[in-house]
């Protein structure tokens, strides 16, 4: 099943996925995402430095599982010179005018992410 959003300006990115993924109890996968932000929160490779950027950014590219207990995205970004990067989503990234989101809930398995001590990190557990 699929479900589509059309998320608005000063409306945070990752909470809006989340909180949409929990109050509809999905399972799934983030099939495409386009729009703009202006906040940019991301969490860098090391699994520590956070970045926070306020300039206008362009959604090159997301991906990320979706769980009724929390999501995991990771995505990329261009700035108005064209330089991408990107990193783990935080929250904190706020819209800037829109971004569209289209996700694919998988009716056969149950996502759950539970504390895994040997990563530090609510990892995904499939059923």
């Amino acid at each position: 099943m699929y479900h589509c959003l059309r998320l608005k300006e000063n409306q945070d990115l990752k909470k809006e996925i989340e909180n949409y993924s929990i109050k509809n109890n999905i399972s799934g996968v983030i099939l495409s995402s386009v729009g703009c932000l202006k906040k940019l929160t991301v969490r860098l490779a090391d699994g520590k430095t956070i970045l926070e950027k306020n300039e206008q950014f362009e959604i090159v590219s997301i991906t990320g599982t979706l769980s009724k207990n929390g999501v995991h995205i990771h995505f990329s970004v261009s700035d108005n010179k064209g330089n991408t990067f990107g990193g783990h989503l935080k929250e904190g990234c706020i819209i800037n005018t829109t971004v569209e989101v289209v996700l694919l809930e998988i009716k056969n398995l149950k996502f759950k992410r539970e504390y895994d001590n040997s990563t530090g990190y609510e990892e995904l557990v499939i059923k």
